[in-house]
C-alpha cells in the first residue's frame, strides 16, 4: 500500500488538471486556474512522499510527466485560449497559438526524464511554474471583482492586452525548454543549512502573497527566474 501512496497522488493531480481543462473550455477560468493550484499541490507531495517513503519508481516518474502535461501543460494552455477568444473574436485562428505552452510543455517534461542533469534542479522553467503564470491571470481578475481591488483590475487590464498575452505565449514557451539552470523546490532534508535558499524564497513567497494575494504570483515568478540566475551565477565563479 506505501508504494501506492505517491501515485494515487500524481493520479489526483491529473483528475485536478482534467477538471481544470473542462471549466476553462465553459469559461470558468477562476474556477479552472484554482484546480491546476490544487494540482500543483499535489504535485509537490507525490514526490516528496516518494522520497520520504523511499517508494519512487520509473513508473511514477513517467505517470507523473504525464499528469504535468494535462495539469501544467494542456490546462494553462485552454486557459490562455479562452482569453484569446475574448481579445481576437474576429481571427478565429490566433486563439490557437495558445497551444504553443502545451506542445512546449510536452517537450520540456521529456527532455526532464531523459537529462541527467535534472536530478537536483532544472534546465529551464519547469511547467509548474509556467502554469502559476496563466492561472494567476483569471485569478487576479477574481481578486478585483471581489476585493474591489483596481490596482489588481489594473494589473489584470495590462496582462490582458492582446499584445502582452501573445508575447507571453511564445517567452514562457521558449522559457520551458531554455538552457537556464533553476533551483528546485524539492527537501532531501528539512534542515536550514541544506535548503537557506529554498527556504528564504518561500518565506519571501508567503509574504508577497499575504501583501498582495494573487497579484503576487507573476512577482514571485520573476523573482523564481532572478534568484536562480544569481545564485548559479555565483556557484559559477566559486567553481572557477
Amino acid at each position: 500500500m506505501k508504494k501506492s501512496i505517491p501515485n494515487i497522488i500524481t493520479s489526483s493531480n491529473l483528475f485536478s488538471g482534467c477538471i481544470s481543462v473542462v471549466f476553462a473550455f465553459q469559461g470558468l477560468l477562476a474556477e479552472a486556474a484554482l484546480l491546476i493550484l490544487v494540482g500543483a499541490f499535489l504535485d509537490f507531495f507525490d514526490g516528496l512522499s516518494a522520497r520520504l517513503l523511499k517508494v519512487a519508481s520509473p513508473i511514477g516518474k513517467e505517470l507523473d510527466s504525464l499528469a504535468d502535461v494535462i495539469t501544467f501543460g494542456f490546462a494553462p494552455s485552454v486557459i490562455g485560449y479562452q482569453l484569446l477568444v475574448e481579445l481576437f473574436p474576429e481571427q478565429p485562428f490566433v486563439p490557437f497559438s495558445a497551444f504553443l505552452i502545451a506542445i512546449f510543455s510536452a517537450y520540456r517534461l521529456a527532455k526532464f526524464n531523459i537529462d541527467e542533469r535534472q536530478t537536483s534542479s532544472f534546465i529551464g522553467v519547469p511547467t509548474p511554474a509556467n502554469a502559476l503564470f496563466w492561472l494567476s491571470i483569471p485569478l487576479i481578475e477574481w481578486q478585483g471583482v471581489h476585493f474591489s481591488s483596481e490596482i489588481a483590475m489594473s494589473v489584470y487590464a495590462f496582462m490582458t492586452n492582446p499584445i502582452f498575452i501573445l508575447i507571453n505565449v511564445l517567452v514562457w514557451s521558449l522559457l520551458l525548454i531554455a538552457e537556464i539552470p533553476l533551483f528546485a523546490l524539492k527537501f532531501k532534508s528539512f534542515k536550514w543549512k541544506d535548503n537557506q535558499l529554498t527556504f528564504s524564497f518561500i518565506g519571501i513567497s508567503i509574504a508577497l502573497f499575504m501583501l498582495f494575494y494573487f497579484i503576487a504570483i507573476p512577482i514571485i515568478l520573476i523573482l523564481y527566474i532572478i534568484l536562480s540566475v544569481i545564485t548559479n551565477s555565483i556557484k559559477s565563479k566559486n567553481e572557477i
